[in-house]
């Protein structure tokens, strides 16, 4: 369990250095108080989560933290998590050159409620994990896994990714930007493309999933896809 935690607390280190460093590299200034608060935000936000997993779900966080194109096993995957990763990064990196440049004007009232919608969309993603210990970071069907129909997943077949989508697209005005939109919306196309290609995957692999497909008929969006 210990280097369990650890591996969990340094990717989460991590990815806010990463992030710190795209926002604030690129914006040329510490004087950007949206990516502080929106930062807060996502620290705090996934720290809640770790340890709730943690405590009550290891296994679940120990299939998370093998994450990204490396860990996938279907190439198809790993372009799509490489594609994913990249957009990911220009979300961060475009809202620190219209601050520093003063391309968008979003007024602060605007980016503090993205920052609690952006809040939101990891509620969702905690609700996804506290239903089903199966949400692997990759594609894959365990031995004794089963189809989660209740929870979150009544609504929707993709939870998850609909929880991570709400986030993504208040990104963007969190951050104070306008023009980082088609980075969140590139971002979301390429979970879509990896929602479909994982839909072929469970109808094949997972027992029960067809009936599961017709019981619950969006994908993404309730009572539009």
């Amino acid at each position: 369990m210990g280097s369990l935690i650890l591996k969990s607390i340094a990717g989460l280190a991590f990815l806010l250095l990463v992030l710190g460093l795209a926002l604030f590299l690129s914006a040329g200034s510490l004087g950007f108080w949206q990516a502080w608060v929106y930062l807060a935000v996502f620290a705090v936000c996934t720290l809640l989560i770790t340890l709730y997993l943690m405590r009550y779900d290891q296994r679940l966080l120990a299939s998370r933290v093998q994450a990204g194109p490396v860990a996938e096993n279907q190439k198809s995957q790993q372009v799509i998590q490489s594609l994913a990763s990249l957009f990911f990064i220009g979300l961060f990196i475009v809202p620190g050159l219209d601050h520093r440049f003063g391309w968008s004007n979003v007024p602060p009232l605007v980016s503090l409620i993205a920052d609690a919608v952006v809040a939101l969309g990891f509620w969702i993603v905690f609700l996804v994990f506290k239903e089903n210990s199966y949400t692997s970071a990759t594609i894959e069907v365990a031995d004794e896994q089963k189809v989660i129909t209740t929870g979150p997943y009544r609504v929707v077949r993709h939870p998850m990714y609909a929880g991570a989508s709400v986030l993504l697209l208040a990104t963007p005005p969190a951050l104070g930007s306008w023009f980082a939109f088609p980075l969140a919306v590139l971002v979301i196309l390429v979970v879509v493309a990896r929602l479909l290609d994982e839909e072929r995957f469970l109808a094949a692999s997972l027992p029960g999933y067809e009936a599961y497909r017709q019981q619950v008929r969006y994908r993404l969006i309730p009572f539009i896809w």
